[in-house]
């Protein structure tokens, strides 16, 4: 009976570590009410990007983006921001440190708003 005691204390013990453990995500998802404004891409993320990424992410460096206008960053706005949370893709910039969450929230919020070329 000690044996049977013992493995249900195990299995609750393990349900609520997996429980607790999921109730926060890493990664913020943004929705349209955390967007008050509408991100320019012009004043604001094409600046973002150019001192950030465009660095290592410009023409003729091999690195597979290229993120030198509104086609290009529009193209591969996804792996992007997937970049800067390191959600599926390797943290960037690399070497690091991430961006502050004000300006990743930005580039969020220009995807969630249609990725305009404003």
């Amino acid at each position: 009976m000690n044996k049977f005691v013992s493995y249900i204390a195990a299995l609750t013990l393990l349900g609520s570590l997996m429980t607790f453990s999921c109730t926060k995500d890493k990664v913020t998802v943004l929705t349209p009410l955390d967007c008050p404004d509408t991100i320019s891409f012009s004043a604001q993320v094409l600046p973002l990007i150019q001192s950030n990424c465009t660095g290592c992410h410009n023409v003729g460096n091999g690195t597979g983006y290229l993120f030198t206008n509104h086609s290009n960053i529009s193209a591969s706005a996804n792996a992007i921001l997937g970049s800067m949370h390191a959600d599926g893709y390797q943290l960037m910039p690399q070497g690091g440190p991430a961006l502050p969450d004000s300006l990743i929230q930005k580039v969020a919020c220009w995807i969630d708003q249609g990725k305009k070329n404003n």
